[in-house]
């Protein structure tokens, strides 16, 4: 039996579903009062717990192999968070603690974000991670929770790091950035962008990176598993190529989105809508985006498909289920 954290999220719901499909049983460390429909009907040993909570990490972790450490706070926004931090530094130290007393592997999946901005060039493992990173306190909160994995590593134990970029794919039940950019296409919803490209990659082969890093990955090692750099215009093109509809779409000049992205965060928090035009979404997709996943092809056999198959079964999903 393995122990996934962060069960009900995009990467989460699916790794479980192949961690399942390869016969293998699952306990999924759900937050109290946290919707369970991304693993509906699946069979999981689902337990409540929170990775702030030591006691029920450590008892979460009873009569397993190891854990897929995936539990974290996502934001974009601009600005300290100390939320963030608590959960992705604090909460990993506690998974990494009860892994250390129990003797159990950790696969953690940290964030190509966490990975020390380069301007030029190819971003590849060489590169390190950035605790001082100025973007953002996410960015910030991963790297400062990988090193503190790679430490445990160092001290014996048994730990690989994997560094996905963005996740698109099915599955994504509770509405990913990105993934809420496909759907408003495929439901032929008038769509504004900014033009700008980032390295996406597959849900289903970031879970299968993950798997393959327990089978084949070396202690202390991070693996970044990256896909293919795209951009947001051509990304809108392929699903209208997909689904034959057209729908209206605006490119927002940069500069203009720069200025209104000043004002934006306080809109997304009044309104409690999901952020896309932030500064620092902004700055990722005009950031270098050449991004090698050499090593994970090399030691995990990991290999990314096409982003257009990416894309067509992420709009597949998205109209099969009818999200809003």
């Amino acid at each position: 039996m393995w122990l996934v954290t962060g069960a009900t999220g995009h990467v989460g719901n699916v790794l479980v579903r192949k961690l399942l499909e390869r016969g293998e049983k699952v306990r999924a460390l759900i937050l109290p009062g946290e919707s369970r429909e991304p693993i509906l009907g699946l069979r999981v040993e689902a337990v409540e717990g929170d990775v702030m909570n030591l006691d029920a990490v450590f008892e979460s972790m009873r009569g397993v192999k190891g854990v897929f450490h995936l539990a974290g706070v996502i934001s974009i926004m601009p600005g300290p968070n100390p939320h963030v931090r608590k959960v992705n530094v604090e909460g990993t130290k506690n998974v990494i603690r009860a892994a250390i007393e129990h003797g159990k592997k950790l696969i953690y999946t940290s964030s190509i974000h966490a990975i020390q901005r380069v301007e030029e060039g190819v971003i590849d493992e060489s590169v390190p991670y950035d605790m001082n990173n100025p973007y953002g306190a996410y960015d910030r909160s991963k790297a400062e929770a990988t090193l503190e994995v790679l430490h445990a590593a160092q001290t014996g134990l048994e730990a690989v790091v994997t560094c996905p970029t963005g996740v698109i794919g099915p599955y994504d039940f509770r509405g990913s950035m990105m993934g809420a950019v496909i759907h408003d296409a495929a439901t032929a919803k008038p769509t504004l962008y900014v033009d700008g490209a980032y390295d996406f990659v597959d849900v289903r082969d970031v879970a299968e990176g993950l798997i393959s890093a327990v089978e084949n990955g070396r202690r202390g090692e991070s693996y970044i598993l990256s896909g293919q750099k795209i951009s947001v215009r051509y990304l809108l093109e392929t699903v209208r190529e997909i689904t034959g509809r057209n729908f209206f779409q605006m490119k927002i000049p940069f500069d203009l989105a720069k200025f209104a992205a000043i004002f934006t965060p306080m809109y997304y928090q009044l309104a409690h809508e999901t952020p896309r035009f932030t500064p620092y979404s902004l700055e990722v997709l005009k950031s270098n985006s050449n991004i090698s996943h050499a090593k994970a092809t090399r030691e995990l056999g990991y290999h990314p498909r096409s982003l257009h198959e990416s894309i067509r079964d992420a709009v597949k999903w998205f109209l099969d289920n009818k999200l809003q």
